[in-house]
């Protein structure tokens, strides 16, 4: 289980000889002999092998991957499978009202990953049909040292902070340097006060041309 972007790995390779990095391991080898883990084993890392460091502009931020069968692939809101789940779909609204956007019929936000938007879950797997059961095993300080490396490395990065627990971490964004977009979480049960009519995509498009950097384009 290993990132295979180079400049990630070579920028993360202090993390993975920390104490907690091995204990976390030993954690996963446990649970991989007595329960079902997503996203499987050689997916757990696809965000960054997708997106490598150089390529970052947008970071989009998730919390738990999915926990249903053929559901998560290692980047945060995506699915593999055509069957969108409901925070998935109110992003597509979004990102249809905002960019005028015709509603994907897919949930593989691939494309997007291609183009440099880092979907980072701030956690990076989960036991099967059991949401946060792998919360507070070591994976947020792996991903909180990915998000301080983004910050301090890197300029003019979108920081697109849905929901309380991803708006916990803009503590270790320096917005001095970068843009941090917030809005509560695409999920049905906030959506509607304020996700919709927050114009992430359009936002990120004008903070990235402004900086002379080429924008995403948005439409899957």
């Amino acid at each position: 289980m290993k990132i295979h972007e180079g400049a990630w790995s070579r920028l993360l390779a202090a993390e993975f000889e920390k104490p907690y990095y091995k204990s976390l391991i030993a954690f996963l080898r446990e649970e991989e002999q007595e329960h079902t883990i997503f996203p499987p084993k050689g997916e757990r890392f696809s965000a960054y092998n997708k997106t490598p460091f150089q390529k970052v502009k947008v970071v989009i931020l998730g919390q738990d991957p999915y926990h249903g069968e053929g559901q998560a692939h290692g980047l945060s809101f995506s699915v593999r499978d055509e069957k969108i789940p409901p925070s998935l779909k109110n992003i597509y609204k979004e990102l249809a009202d905002d960019m005028g956007c015709e509603i994907p019929r897919s949930g593989d936000l691939s494309a997007w990953a291609e183009q440099g938007v880092f979907l980072l879950n701030t956690v990076l797997s989960v036991r099967a049909s059991e949401a946060g059961s792998h919360q507070q095993k070591g994976w947020e300080q792996f991903t909180d040292a990915t998000i301080c490396l983004l910050s301090e490395e890197k300029e003019h990065l979108v920081f697109i902070l849905w929901g309380r627990p991803a708006q916990s971490k803009e503590k270790l964004i320096d917005s001095s340097r970068h843009l941090v977009l917030k809005a509560p979480h695409p999920s049905p049960l906030s959506s509607y006060r304020g996700f919709f009519g927050s114009k992430p995509f359009s936002k990120s498009n004008d903070y990235l041309k402004a900086h002379g950097i080429t924008p995403i384009e948005w439409c899957l």
